[in-house]
This record gives structure tokens, C-alpha cells and sequence, in this order.
């Protein structure tokens, strides 16, 4: 059985609203959901939000439908950036489980996508992507592991940001060729959640294939949550060595099979 994610749900300053977004996110059968804080590099003085204690969230997590196991909940930061001077890994960052920018120029873009240390890439859900992606940044985040969100629920509140969406989704999966895309909510009211396999439908309409569609929600979210571990903790890298043997344990040097018959007649 595959396991859903929506790794965007907006953190709203109504504490009730957000517990309820994440009740029915629970209830439409998501394993995870990622709580997403968003900075605005537009802003004189950037403030990293510092996320919200899960354990004020709720005392007990909602089950997930159909599971017997509760919701798992993820801090996310989402950095807006309009130059390269916005995105500035600190050690704020450190307190996300998952980082991830929305470049709004192509040369951010092209340095989101090779050069980066984040697990997302967002795309335009509510304008007009004011660049085309082009292959050669794109494959080079697809080589790193790095994946391209597209969010939905600006598609919901107004039909213009819904022809946005379709536009620039289908403009990114040309060039990506369906790989690593993971499509999200971007929720800030449960009204705004659709179901996975909505969503998985939905993807259709984005030119995904039925399997990238249903990976986009599953599969690819986790190899999403994966990275951001990975990211953490110096890329995952582990030097091991070989023990030595004592003395005791190392095997006797065997004596060849010819001189050991002369010794045996003497």
C-alpha cells in the first residue's frame, strides 16, 4: 500500500485552523504532512521563523485513515527569493526537517537547481513563471537528488491562478520529462485539501504519466524526506574501516602443500 504525502501545508497564525487542515489531511489517508514557513526575501530584515513545537500542536495525533498509526508532522522552510543575497543558509535553517526556495529569476533558478543545498524547488502557482526552465539546470538538480514542487490550491481560490498552474506545470514536466516532481497543496484551510488519488488524477492534467502522477504524491515525497535527513547530516556520509585482528584471531600462515609432504616423510 503506498503512503501519501503533502509536504506544504501553510502555517497559519490560527492555531485551531492549522489542527484542523492537518485532522483532514489525516483523514483523506496522508502519512505525512509538512508544516511550510515561508520568507520573503524582499523583506529589509529576513526573520526565520522559528516553528511551532509539535507537542503544543496536539497532545495526541490524529490517525491517518485506514492506518493504525498516527500522522506524522514535519517543519518546512520555504525561502522567496528575488536575489541571491536572500537565500542564506544559517542555523535557523537547521530547525526545518525540510528547505526549500522559490526562485523568482532564471539565474537564481539555474543556482537553485546546480549549486543549492535544498531539497524543493518551487514553481509558480499563482503567476505567469516569468522564465522557461531550461534542461540544463533542471537535469542537473534531477542528478542531486533535488525535486520541483507544484502546488494546487492557488488553482482552487481563483480560476486565473488556475490556468497559471496547468501553464507552468506543464512547461516544467516538458523539460523534466516527469522526473522528480512531487505535487503539494500549499493549504491554508482544510477546504483547500484534495485527496491523493485527486491528486493523483490532477497530475494527469499536468501532462504526468499514471505512474509519475501517483509518484508525485508518494514515492517522490519520500524520497523528498529522505534528503532533507540526508542533508542534515552532512549528506549521509559514513567512513568505516576494518578492524584489526589481534594477534590471537589472525589464521596461521598455511604451509604450501608440497613442503609440507617432504616434511611429513622427514
Amino acid at each position: 500500500m503506498s503512503v501519501f504525502m503533502d509536504l506544504n501545508i501553510t502555517a497559519v497564525t490560527d492555531k485551531t485552523k492549522l489542527q484542523s487542515t492537518i485532522e483532514t489531511a489525516a483523514h483523506l489517508g496522508y502519512s505525512t504532512v509538512a508544516i511550510n514557513y515561508v520568507v520573503e526575501g524582499q523583506q529589509k530584515k529576513q526573520q526565520i521563523p522559528k516553528p511551532q513545537p509539535l507537542a503544543e500542536l496536539f497532545e495526541k495525533f490524529p490517525t491517518v485513515q485506514g492506518k493504525s498509526r498516527p500522522i506524522k508532522v514535519l517543519n518546512r522552510l520555504t525561502v522567496v527569493a528575488t536575489d541571491a543575497s536572500h537565500f542564506r543558509p544559517t542555523n535557523e535553517y537547521k530547525n526545518f526537517d525540510l528547505l526549500a526556495v522559490y526562485p523568482k529569476t532564471e539565474k537564481l533558478f539555474h543556482a537553485a537547481c546546480m549549486n543549492y543545498d535544498v531539497d524543493i524547488i518551487c514553481i509558480a502557482a499563482n503567476e505567469k513563471q516569468p522564465f522557461h526552465c531550461k534542461r540544463s539546470p533542471v537535469n542537473g538538480a534531477i542528478e542531486r537528488g533535488v525535486f520541483f514542487e507544484i502546488s494546487y490550491a492557488a488553482a482552487i481560490r481563483d480560476p486565473t491562478m488556475k490556468s497559471y498552474t496547468i501553464t507552468n506545470a506543464i512547461n516544467l514536466i516538458s523539460v523534466c520529462k516527469g522526473k522528480n516532481v512531487i505535487v503539494a497543496s500549499g493549504a491554508e484551510m482544510p477546504l483547500e485539501l484534495r485527496g491523493p488519488y485527486d491528486i493523483a488524477n490532477l497530475g494527469l492534467i499536468f501532462s504526468l504519466s499514471e505512474g509519475d502522477s501517483k509518484a508525485a504524491v508518494s514515492t517522490n515525497c519520500r524520497s523528498v524526506v529522505l534528503h532533507g535527513e540526508t542533508r542534515a547530516t552532512a549528506l549521509g556520509i559514513i567512513h568505516t574501516i576494518k578492524r584489526p585482528q589481534p594477534p590471537s584471531e589472525q589464521p596461521e600462515e598455511e604451509t604450501p602443500a608440497a613442503k609440507k609432504a617432504k616434511t611429513e616423510v622427514l
